[in-house]
């Protein structure tokens, strides 16, 4: 193990707020404006973002590919922007600003080397991924693939400070653990109207990373068991899984599995299932209005058994 690439306590915060600073003065960080409102679904006060200038970074990201259409897809991570490197994490990860971020102090938790990012998660991505979260108030989330949500192919989990509503509301699904029922460390919420596995966390003891990493990667694969999914075997060769989204704090984890990118026009990725959703004009808000917040995910899930 390598000393100067382990994160150290109380480091990551201060890191995350001097980069975002030095990032806008240069120009690298590039926040996407928004305006912020809550609409009252199903017991979850969700916050419903809108924002004007996705398409910026749509354009972003494909002009890259268009100068190079005949090699390889561009990836923003290898080589990586060092005006958004915020840390590093372990000898496998580390930590970059979200180039366009919507919340501030987004942070990316990127891998070293290249990984599909629909390949499973490890214990190496969970010891990555709780280093951060015990450094300050935070939700972890994962897209597994374009299918749900994912906008880079290269593996990278993320985090967003905690609360995520400008108006105090810290997050919208937290009213519904209260119900959970569990069977031993899995269960379900039943207040979320489709397929979806839960799990809790042991609050980790000090010097214990490794161990709590290996329980959470142990509980991630209880989650597919008990979410009704299984493996897929990509023609004899690495296990590739199904569409999914993650949420992950310190103390639980959420599975959600996926069964398309977006209803109608509205796109849903992980941060849905927190209650925070993204719409690009008043169309699509007008959309998440008539649907329900609650209804748009249920529509991008999978039904619960009962339900079919």
């Amino acid at each position: 193990m390598n000393p100067a690439l382990q994160l150290q306590p109380g480091t990551l915060w201060p890191a995350l707020q001097k980069q975002t600073a030095h990032a806008l003065r240069c120009g690298a960080l590039q926040p996407i404006a928004s305006d912020e409102r809550t609409i009252d679904d199903a017991g979850i006060r969700f916050i419903v973002r809108q924002v004007s200038s996705l398409a910026r970074k749509h354009a972003a990201k494909t002009a890259p590919a268009a100068r190079t259409a005949a090699s390889a897809p561009f990836n923003p991570f290898l080589p990586h922007d060092p005006n958004l490197f915020v840390a590093d994490i372990s000898e496998t990860h580390f930590a970059l600003l979200n180039k366009f971020n919507v919340i501030d102090h987004h942070l990316l938790i990127v891998t070293r080397s290249f990984i599909p990012q629909d390949m499973p998660l490890d214990a190496a991505d969970f010891a990555a991924w709780l280093a951060c979260l015990a450094e300050f108030d935070g939700l972890g989330f994962y897209n597994s693939c374009a299918e749900a949500g994912a906008s880079q192919p290269h593996k990278h989990l993320q985090i967003v400070p905690l609360p995520l509503g400008a108006a105090g509301v810290r997050l919208p699904i937290e009213p519904l653990f209260a119900a959970a029922q569990m069977r031993g460390a899995i269960g379900t919420l039943p207040g979320l109207p489709f397929r979806h596995a839960f799990a809790t966390l042991d609050d980790p003891t000090p010097g214990s990373q490794a161990d709590a990493a290996r329980i959470a990667a142990d509980r991630y694969r209880a989650l597919f068991a008990a979410a009704g999914l299984q493996a897929i075997d990509a023609n004899g060769n690495a296990q590739l899984y199904a569409p999914y989204n993650l949420l992950i704090s310190p103390h639980w984890m959420l599975l959600v599995p996926r069964s398309t990118e977006r209803v109608e026009t509205v796109a849903v990725n992980a941060l849905g299932f927190a209650g925070s959703l993204f719409v690009r004009d008043a169309a699509q808000m007008q959309t998440v209005e008539r649907l329900g917040p609650m209804n748009v995910l249920r529509q991008v899930a999978i039904p619960r058994d009962d339900d079919r």
